[in-house]
C-alpha cells in the first residue's frame, strides 16, 4: 500500500511533479502495474462500489455513469 506524503506550500508544483516522477520512474514495470491496479480499487471504493467508467459494448470505449 502506498503512503500519503504531505508537502509544505511553500515548495513549488514543478519540483513536486519532478519528484514523483522519478518516484515513479524508478518502479519496476510490475509495481507501475499494481499500483495502477490498487489506485482502481481505491478509485471505485470511494465511489460506493462503483467503478468511474464503464465499457460500452463491445471495444474499449467507454463512457462515465448518468448519474
Amino acid at each position: 500500500m502506498g503512503k500519503l506524503k504531505l508537502y509544505d506550500i511553500s515548495i513549488p508544483r514543478e519540483t513536486i511533479a519532478e519528484e514523483r516522477e522519478s518516484v515513479y520512474l524508478n518502479r519496476s514495470a510490475e509495481q507501475r502495474f499494481f499500483s495502477l491496479l490498487h489506485l482502481n480499487y481505491i478509485s471505485i471504493a470511494m465511489n460506493g462500489g462503483q467503478p468511474l467508467k464503464i465499457p460500452l459494448g463491445k471495444g474499449i470505449i467507454i463512457r462515465r455513469p448518468n448519474s
